[in-house]
Parts: C-alpha cells; structure tokens; sequence
C-alpha cells in the first residue's frame, strides 16, 4: 500500500489580505471569517477522505510562516508544514517536493477556498493515482483551475510553468502534461468562492459545510 499525502495549502485568516474579492458585499473582517469558515470544512472533508483512505496522512501547508501556533491550534491532527516560495506555483512544488522527500509515494494538494469539497473527491484522486497507467491527477474548477493537483512522483513544471490564477490554468497544466507524456486523470469539477457571483451560488445550491452554514446564518 502506498504512501499518500493529503496537502492543504492555506492561509492565516485576516482583513484585507484574504479573500478581498468578496470585498463588496462583504467588509474585509467578513470576509476573513468566511476564509477561515471554509478552510475549517475543508479540513473536515480531507478528516473525512483520511477515515476512508487507506495510509493517508493529511498536511496543512500555511502561511504566513508566524502563523505556526495559529494552525496548531487549528488542525492538532494534521502535520504543518509551512509554505515557501514567492509564487503560488513555487509553493505547490515546495510543497509536493516535501511529501515525495519524506517518503510519500502519492502527493495530492488542494486549495482551502472550495465550499464543502466533496470528500469523495479527495478519496478519489488516490484511487486514480493507483492505477499504473495515471500519472497525474487534477480536480478542474468551473472558473478554469483545479482544486487539486497531485502525482506519484514530483513534476515541477506542472505548478512551475504554468501562470497561476488565469482562466487558463487548467488548459496549460495539460498541455505541459501532453508535452511531457504524462497521463492525466480529471476528478469531478467543482468550484471556489472568489467573488460575489460565486457566493451567491453556493448560497443558491446549499454547498455548505457546519462552518459556513454559521456564518452565513450570522
């Protein structure tokens, strides 16, 4: 049975610095709780995924790195590892790089910003990453990224060389994929919360977690 890593890139929760594009409707401290609302569902989910997953260990990659006390408290069961690298791709394979140095056979990352990640979706990109002829496995969101990216063995290029946050994430990732002759899995699609559009669907469809549900209760 291989071993697999879970990775949840995150951030410390705070006004104007997390998820600022909500910033109309919601007043930046809103908004930094609804961040912090979500990544609490979000490691309920991958809590989920590990119960169900054979030698699955769940990380939370954080950031900033003085926030080490901050996600202790957070996530007693996970293993931190904080974040490094200037850019979002620099920090995937830091990252990922970190699981395969420690051993694991199976990385996955994935973000903190998707309400109620499915936890079936976490468990089946390891079910993927099993079978022999998958190197690649990749969660599309609707705005044209992914919520999760993981391998068997590290692929710098696939977070390195591609241009981060566009419409266009997702498309380039294969395309680095095809050039390179790796064999890609796609996971059901799903979506992030990054705007007020997206708000109000997940309002509209009921993806909520406990968290969220509270707040938006509140």
């Amino acid at each position: 049975m291989p071993h697999r890593a879970l990775i949840v890139m995150a951030k410390q929760p705070a006004p104007g610095r997390t998820k600022t594009r909500l910033c109309p409707p919601l007043t930046p401290q809103q908004a930094a709780e609804l961040y912090g609302c979500l990544l609490r569902d979000t490691l309920d989910s991958v809590r989920t995924a590990v119960s169900h997953t054979p030698a699955l260990t769940p990380f939370l990659a954080y950031t900033p790195a003085a926030a080490h006390s901050y996600f202790r408290e957070l996530a007693p069961d996970f293993q931190l590892l904080p974040q490094a690298g200037a850019t979002l791709g620099e920090r995937l394979e830091f990252v990922l790089g970190a699981a395969a140095e420690l051993g694991y056979e199976q990385a996955a990352a994935i973000n903190s910003d998707s309400p109620a990640l499915p936890p079936a979706f976490l468990a089946q990109a390891f079910a993927e990453l099993d079978d022999p002829a998958v190197d690649v496995a990749l969660g599309p969101c609707d705005d044209g990224g992914y919520y999760l990216i993981g391998w068997k063995q590290p692929f710098p290029a696939l977070v390195r060389q591609v241009r981060m946050s566009t419409p266009h994430v997702l498309h380039d990732t294969l395309a680095l994929a095809a050039a390179g002759e790796l064999r890609v899995t796609l996971l059901p699609s799903w979506y992030d919360i990054d705007d007020a559009a997206d708000l109000a669907r997940m309002r509209a469809q009921g993806h909520t977690g406990p968290h969220v549900r509270a707040f938006l209760e509140r």
